[in-house]
């Protein structure tokens, strides 16, 4: 039995685990329409996507369908919580539907859709990278193989209500816990300040779940799988990490409702006023400091990277990328519309309009993004340092191993060393190569 080791950075000692023996040995020679060769056909395609709340994709595929009357797009809006996309496109990819046309993947599915044969290899001579944060290209891939295009990136960053800290003396946001945990002392003796909660980070039983592991993880200088390809959950690194969230929850540092607030119910709870520091992705942003009532924060708060245990934390790698469906029409169509959807001009009004990270580099050290959006450098500096997710093909299993580890950890259902115990053995099993 043998593992894959840490490659250029990052964690792909899963990814290639079970490349062969989960998905039937995809050579990349054609079959199924999976090569890059396969991208024929124009007309009518789908975009298929998580919500958007912000009213800008629709915009921009407005915009492309004024321009492509005879190659119209139509969006088709997925569930909020990650899962939930995941399985209706699993679904739609295993009955082979070409009902879906072009797929907004979270980053670390790219792999596991290219394995088991239901993605379109892209040809990398039809799609500029060149002005891509390397990190998030290296998302697109799978076994050197372009599967997708970077569409946004992502990473978590620490917004707090610098309001409230100005107000009780703390001249800077905290690099440390310890300093995060003292700040919230001082801002609670303040009146207006009594009653609300310290720190939010997810902890439900979800996808977040993973992401705030790796991040709490991380930050102790652990990993969920090792640079040599071995889970590593059985180390002290781990257990500080897991006991990170686990106290946090339990000291009443978190407000108890933690374990059932997803991302748009944590959103809401900050922008309610209920916070003073909060674990977010940049999306919020934007949503936060709007000025129609529906933010009680707006112009309060700012953004810093993550604490950790001795100094700034690890922020997980998140984004999307965009690829096509195995079994779609009109992918020469499709093909299009990503390098639309993903060229600068596109992404440059995607960042002023919602906040979400871009993948195009040059965008973060723009003097007027940097005006209107201060946290971008903030945001470069987290994404070029961030840790991703363990990527497997079998994705699915690996998270929610994960979930159900520090779920029942959180909420008290097994002592920390129980859950990773449990969690090595069943990591073990997931990620093992005959």
């Amino acid at each position: 039995m043998r593992r894959i080791p840490r490659v250029g950075g990052a964690v792909v000692g899963a990814v290639l685990a079970l490349s062969l023996a989960g998905c039937g040995g995809d050579d990349g020679d054609g079959s199924s329409g999976t090569s890059a060769d396969g991208l024929q056909g124009r007309g009518p395609i789908t975009f298929v996507t998580g919500k958007d709340r912000s009213g800008n994709l629709q915009k921009q595929v407005d915009g492309w369908n004024a321009e492509h009357p005879d190659e119209k797009v139509r969006i088709i809006e997925l569930p909020d919580e990650p899962n939930e996309q995941r399985q209706q496109m699993i679904q739609n990819a295993t009955t082979k539907s070409d009902a879906y046309t072009v797929l907004n993947l979270d980053v670390v599915w790219t792999a596991e859709f290219a394995a088991n044969r239901w993605l379109t290899e892209l040809p990398e001579d039809r799609v500029d990278l060149s002005k891509m944060l390397p990190a998030t290209i290296e998302t697109a891939r799978y076994r050197d193989r372009l599967y997708a295009v970077p569409s946004t990136s992502d990473a978590g960053m620490l917004y707090y209500r610098k309001d409230l800290l100005d107000k009780a003396g703390i001249a800077e946001p905290p690099k440390t816990y310890r300093q995060m945990w003292d700040a919230c002392e001082k801002v609670k003796d303040l009146d207006e300040a009594k009653d609300i909660d310290c720190f939010f980070t997810e902890v439900n039983k979800s996808e977040s779940m993973t992401i705030s592991m790796v991040e709490a993880i991380g930050s102790a200088g652990g990993a969920i799988i090792g640079p040599d390809g071995e889970p590593a959950v059985n180390t002290p690194q781990a257990k500080q990490g897991l006991e990170f969230l686990v106290k946090a929850h339990a000291d009443g540092r978190m407000p108890k409702s933690a374990i059932t607030l997803d991302t748009e119910g944590g959103r809401r709870y900050f922008q309610d006023g209920k916070l003073v520091f909060q674990r977010q992705w940049p999306y919020q942003y934007a949503l936060a400091n709007q000025d129609d009532g529906s933010s009680e924060v707006a112009g309060k708060f700012a953004v810093a990277p993550l604490p950790g245990p001795d100094g700034p934390g690890v922020s997980n790698l998140g984004g999307h990328n965009l690829a096509i469906s195995a079994f779609a029409k009109n992918k020469a169509t499709g093909l299009d519309f990503i390098r639309y959807l993903t060229g600068v001009q596109a992404q440059r009004d995607n960042l002023l309009a919602t906040s979400k990270a871009p993948t195009i580099a040059a965008l973060y050290d723009d003097p007027e993004l940097v005006e209107k959006l201060p946290y971008l450098p903030v945001l470069k500096a987290a994404i070029e340092n961030a840790t991703p997710r363990p990527v497997a093909v079998k994705y699915g299993d690996v998270t929610a191993a994960i979930q159900e580890a520090g779920y029942s950890a959180v909420t008290g259902d097994a002592p920390v060393d129980k859950a990773l115990a449990d969690l090595q053995g069943r990591l073990e099993t997931l990620t093992a190569r005959q």
